[in-house]
């Protein structure tokens, strides 16, 4: 890109007047475009199809699936919540109930909250029935919980 007067606006460079600076960027530019059109699906590429640069591809699946900040924000609310409130059902095995603990937690780690695993352990521990209490306790009185 280059300016048409000092204030004017910016408008595309010539190819011929390319610099090797240039040539690589937009080298580097295909690249990412590629990368990023070929691991998308076609619903995916209708939503991204016009875009010029892999910058503005990125933005446009960035905010697809996480959203806006503040629709970000209220995922991650809504998730910790969830994961507070998270208890075992009573019909449910251990595995089950580890499968819907994993994929909060899974959740929350792609939105950028990252929970320590001693305060996931120790909430997983808390949520277990009664019938566990012995194996609880003598994982709580070891050293590296």
């Amino acid at each position: 890109m280059k300016k048409l007067k000092e204030t004017g606006p910016m408008v595309p460079k010539d190819r011929k007047k390319y610099s090797d600076i240039d040539r690589k960027t937009v080298e580097k530019n295909y690249r990412a475009k590629k990368i990023l059109v070929y691991g998308i699906g076609p619903d995916e590429y209708n939503r991204v199809s016009t875009c010029d640069t892999a910058k503005e591809i990125w933005e446009v699946l960035k905010t697809t699936h996480e959203g806006t900040t503040q629709v970000k924000q209220s995922n991650i609310d809504m998730l910790t919540t969830e994961y507070e409130l998270f208890r075992m059902n009573y019909d449910e095995s251990i595995q089950d109930m580890h499968t819907r603990f994993t994929f909060i937690i899974n959740k929350l780690h792609s939105l950028g909250d990252v929970i320590p695993k001693n305060k996931l352990v120790r909430k997983i521990l808390s949520i277990l029935p009664g019938s566990w209490e012995s194996k609880v306790n003598a994982i709580t009185e070891a050293k590296d919980l």
